[in-house]
């Protein structure tokens, strides 16, 4: 079972100074920074996926969160997505490189945004080894199998998604096979995927995504495998397409997935409220840790606010923010206590709370949970514990939550981490 990265252009200043905050005046973003399969020596995923809808504005579609600069896009297209993304190192050269539509772009549109003509040239001149025909997404998944006459609209993007993979898998037929087409499986039951699945192996696909999974639960996603597979039988492939379940990959096994894709370990390291590190335990399971919060003072917007309304001081936040640097840099280096470093990080976080407009209550009840997380935090040091390049690189600096450079190392980190995790699993399983 593979493991691929979805691409947001998620890179860091390799030569960045943590002590001072800053990058060189002569960085130039993208030329002088690195990808986590450069930074690291093994690449922390299976293959990397590229969404069109990243990288190409959608016409008409105003919400379209477009990652990429014309001039970014117009190479990409000249030298390749391989090229382009660094892919093409010793270690990655042969990795998986999949192409979709990026459907939740445009998913409050009447129509997909992208036709089959455009996204097959697309992926040609990106040169993906995959790619995934246009599909409509539908978020809805009655588990009592609803007909489609009660489903108007869901059927409507069912069939609009079947006759785009007819379209697709001809376009790809006649452009002579240059890369495996992946049949989009949408539908708003179990039932209703498992039928879009047989029309796609028909079709002659031997390859099916399936979409739909971001708002299910892990016993929906099941029923949902389980529907698919007793239509299609043990053979066509599976990709299951932003598998938010990540965590929970073991229990899928039994389903014959080849791949699947997910963000989740490295957008939780700056999104999670608590488990923002990830480590493997020694029972083969992942524990997980809360990044300590010393965000730069005069750049965080919570505290700005507060200075801003005379709430705060900015000379005594500043002091503050560099006392609770200072202790946990010291505590690293076994200079310090727990007790100690954790009274200097909460001094500085309760700023973070204070001033949100909560009664006293509900703030000290914030940071009472914060407290305790972070001290767990301390008292385990996983930092220290964890033998991959990035921490055994930069450190404790990998468990501040401070700025882009140390937040997305975790994230890699948090890579390399579950990539290892989804082999071991997977090993013991078989």
């Amino acid at each position: 079972m593979k493991f691929l990265y979805s691409d947001t252009q998620d890179y860091v200043d390799p030569n960045y100074d943590f002590i001072n905050d800053r990058s060189s005046p002569k960085r130039e973003r993208y030329w002088d920074d690195v990808y986590a399969h450069e930074l690291m020596r093994t690449p922390p995923y299976d293959g990397l996926l590229v969404a069109m809808s990243a990288v190409r504005k959608a016409d008409g579609v105003a919400s379209s969160k477009v990652r990429y600069s014309t001039a970014e896009e117009q190479r990409l297209l000249r030298v390749g997505a391989r090229k382009f993304l660094r892919f093409d190192g010793k270690n990655c050269k042969d990795l998986m490189l999949m192409g979709d539509c990026g459907a939740f772009a445009y998913a409050d549109q009447k129509e997909p945004a992208y036709t089959p003509e455009e996204v097959v040239q697309f992926y040609l001149d990106a040169e993906f080894t995959h790619g995934v025909s246009p599909d409509h997404i539908i978020f809805e998944c009655d588990l009592e199998n609803p007909p489609a006459a009660q489903m108007t609209e869901a059927a409507r993007r069912s069939e609009i998604t079947l006759e785009n993979a007819r379209k697709f898998i001809k376009l790809v037929r006649k452009e002579g096979d240059f890369f495996e087409p992946m049949g989009a499986v949408q539908g708003w039951s179990p039932k209703s995927m498992a039928k879009a699945a047989k029309d796609l192996v028909r079709m002659g696909y031997q390859y099916l995504a399936v979409g739909g999974l971001v708002p299910l639960k892990v016993d929906a996603i099941k029923v949902v495998l389980e529907a698919i597979r007793r239509e299609i039988g043990p053979e066509p492939k599976l990709h299951l397409l932003g598998f938010a379940k990540a965590d929970h990959i073991d229990q899928f096994a039994s389903y014959g997935i080849t791949s699947f894709d997910s963000t989740s370990p490295l957008i939780r390291a700056f999104k999670d409220e608590k488990a923002n590190y990830y480590i493997e335990n020694s029972s083969g399971g992942l524990d997980y840790y809360t990044a300590i919060r010393i965000p730069q003072a005069l750049e965080n917007s919570r505290l700005m606010q507060g200075i801003k309304r005379g709430l705060f001081d900015a000379e005594d936040l500043l002091k503050r923010e560099q006392k609770a640097l200072k202790a946990l840099r010291d505590f690293d280096r076994n200079k310090g206590k727990v007790s100690g470093t954790l009274d200097a990080v909460m001094d500085y976080h309760q700023f973070l709370v204070l001033g949100e407009g909560e009664d006293e209550k509900t703030q000290l009840n914030a940071l009472a949970k914060t407290r305790s997380r972070v001290e767990r935090t301390l008292e385990d040091r996983p930092w220290k514990r964890c033998q991959c390049d990035v921490c055994q690189s930069v450190g404790v600096e990998v468990i501040i939550f401070r700025s882009s450079n140390r937040n997305k190392r975790r994230g890699f980190h948090n890579l390399g981490v579950y990539h290892q995790h989804v082999q071991n699993t997977l090993g013991k399983i078989s």
